[in-house]
C-alpha cells in the first residue's frame, strides 16, 4: 500500500485542472442534502444512500482516469433499494456500536466505510453482502485509514475558520485520497474482498 503522502498527492495530481467541478458537485451534493435533511427529518434518511453513491461515484471515475460529470451524482438512483437499505444498515450498526463508547463506533464505522465502493463495483451486491465485504476488506487496514483520515486535521482546523466554506475544496481532497485507498487495496486484494 502507497504511504498516506503518496495517496494524498495522488489526490492532488487527479485535481489539477479540476478542482472547480470537484467543488460544484460538493456543492451541489451538500446543498441536496441538507434540503433532503429538512424534510420532516426522515429526506435524507430516504435518499442518503443513492446520493452518497453518486457522489463517491464521481470521485471513483476521478481516480480512474475516466470522465467525470455532475450527471455521476444521480447514478446511484439506478440501485436506489440497495443503497437506501446500506445507507440504513451502516447508520444502525454505527450507531450501536457507539453506544458502547465512542472508540468502538469509530472502529467499525471504518470498518464500514468502504461498503459504498464496493456497492458501486458490485450494484447486483446485496447490501448486507457489501457491508461484510467491507469489514473483510478493511480487515488490518483500520488504522492506515484512520492515520490517513486523521492526516487532514490541520486542514479541517483551517477550514474551521472560513465558516466551512473552506469544506468544498477540503472534501474532494479527502475524498478522493480515501477512493486511491479503496483502488490500492482492492488491488492490492486482487479485488477478492470486493467480489465477496
Amino acid at each position: 500500500m502507497p504511504e498516506n503522502r503518496e495517496l494524498r498527492a495522488a489526490a492532488r495530481n487527479q485535481l489539477k485542472g479540476s478542482w472547480l467541478p470537484a467543488v460544484g458537485i460538493t456543492l451541489v451534493y451538500s446543498i441536496l442534502s441538507g434540503i433532503a435533511g429538512s424534510i420532516f427529518g426522515i429526506g435524507l434518511l430516504i435518499v442518503g444512500g443513492p446520493l452518497t453513491l453518486g457522489f463517491l461515484g464521481y470521485f471513483v471515475h476521478k481516480a480512474r482516469g475516466e470522465k467525470a460529470e455532475i450527471e455521476n451524482l444521480f447514478e446511484g438512483f439506478k440501485n436506489f433499494g440497495t443503497s437506501f437499505l446500506l445507507y440504513v444498515l451502516v447508520g444502525v450498526f454505527t450507531f450501536l456500536w457507539s453506544l458502547l463508547l465512542v472508540v468502538p463506533g469509530i472502529i467499525k464505522a471504518i470498518s464500514y466505510s468502504m461498503s459504498f465502493f464496493i456497492l458501486r463495483d458490485n450494484p447486483g451486491m446485496s447490501a448486507m453482502d457489501a457491508l461484510n465485504a467491507s469489514k473483510k476488506m478493511m480487515n488490518g487496514y483500520k488504522w492506515k485509514l484512520f492515520t490517513l483520515c486523521l492526516s487532514f486535521i490541520g486542514w479541517c482546523l483551517l477550514c474551521g475558520l472560513t465558516f466551512g466554506i473552506g469544506y468544498l475544496w477540503l472534501s474532494p481532497y479527502m475524498l478522493l485520497s480515501v477512493t486511491n485507498f479503496y483502488e490500492n487495496l482492492k488491488r492490492k486484494q486482487g479485488g477478492e474482498a470486493a467480489a465477496a
